[in-house]
């Protein structure tokens, strides 16, 4: 049988909204049934649960007052609380005209000053890439001998680097490390062109020496580096070693005393690793490291190891 609070409930009486959650929160602080609270109101068990669930989020004013008494609490306890509506910000004042002026001028100086380090920076001179070489002491005539170009950047390339080396008069280029620029085997000044970018670069190559070369002469190398950035085309020359003794001395022998000591077998080791395919004789010079020495004979122009 329907309860007949429940239908006073549905009549279009006086409302307010009620707080579900803190009807729930306040009935269950102070201890009090469902059952206890809905007999001081006059409603079932069921009407109390729908009201703390929200499913009547709205009841009669006079249901809302006996609630309030069976929690004890006034009733704005027990009523939902509207949030305010936050506050509208007003627009800030536009800036007087004078201002406006000010910082359109502040900003057009700000442009100008970007744009001219723009173009110092894109026009400045750049740093040309330095160039090393490194040769041995002595090469033997008709002997192969090994040539080390580092090059470093102290900047990055965004183009290509040419580097140029110029041998002695009628030393010709055997192998190199990345491939020289082709049709150069005969030429006394060979060329590289190295990729953009940035770090150290090395040029690894072998050339002979002349067979009539004359002995206790000196053979000169010189090269150039050069570099294009920003229209500009910059050439720097290459330090390091220049000359070379012709002398009946293998290359590896750095001191000249006629043999390859411990100190000298190493270096020699591992330039020859790195120049592999280039045409260095690793067998003569681990065979004289592991004798007595080594003579050099000027007929067959060849290295004798001595036992």
């Amino acid at each position: 049988m329907e309860n007949p609070a429940d239908k006073v409930e549905k009549s279009p009486l006086p409302v307010v909204a009620i707080d579900g959650a803190r009807i729930k929160a306040v009935r269950e602080a102070k201890k009090l049934t469902q059952l206890y609270v809905a007999s001081v109101v006059g409603v079932t068990t069921d009407t109390i649960s729908r009201w703390e669930n929200n499913r009547y989020p709205s009841v009669r004013r006079d249901n809302a007052e006996k609630l309030a008494a069976a929690l004890e609490v006034e009733l704005a306890e027990i009523l939902r609380r509207e949030e305010a509506e936050p506050p509208v910000e007003e627009a800030p004042p536009a800036p007087p005209r004078k201002e406006r002026r000010r910082a359109l001028l502040l900003f057009l100086a700000g442009a100008a000053l970007l744009a001219a380090a723009a173009l110092f920076l894109f026009r400045r001179p750049f740093a040309v890439p330095m160039a090393e070489r490194q040769l041995p002491r002595f090469g033997a005539p008709g002997k192969v001998i090994p040539v080390q170009v580092r090059i470093s950047r102290r900047e990055p390339s965004v183009t290509g680097l040419i580097v140029r080396e110029r041998l002695p008069p009628g030393w010709r280029l055997v192998n190199a490390i990345p491939p020289a620029a082709t049709g150069q085997a005969d030429a006394e000044e060979v060329k590289w062109l190295i990729p953009a970018g940035s770090g150290a670069a090395t040029i690894f190559y072998t050339v002979r020496v002349p067979r009539a070369a004359a002995l206790q002469t000196t053979a000169g190398f010189s090269g150039e580096v050069v570099a294009h950035g920003g229209g500009v085309t910059r050439r720097g020359s290459s330090g390091g070693d220049r000359t070379v003794t012709v002398a009946g001395v293998h290359w590896a022998d750095e001191n000249g005393d006629g043999r390859i000591d411990d100190d000298e077998i190493m270096p020699a080791y591992y330039l020859t690793e790195e120049m592999k395919g280039l045409g260095l004789d690793w067998r003569t010079i681990e065979a004289v490291w592991s004798g007595g020495g080594y003579r050099w004979d000027p007929r067959s122009g060849e290295f004798e190891a001595r036992r």
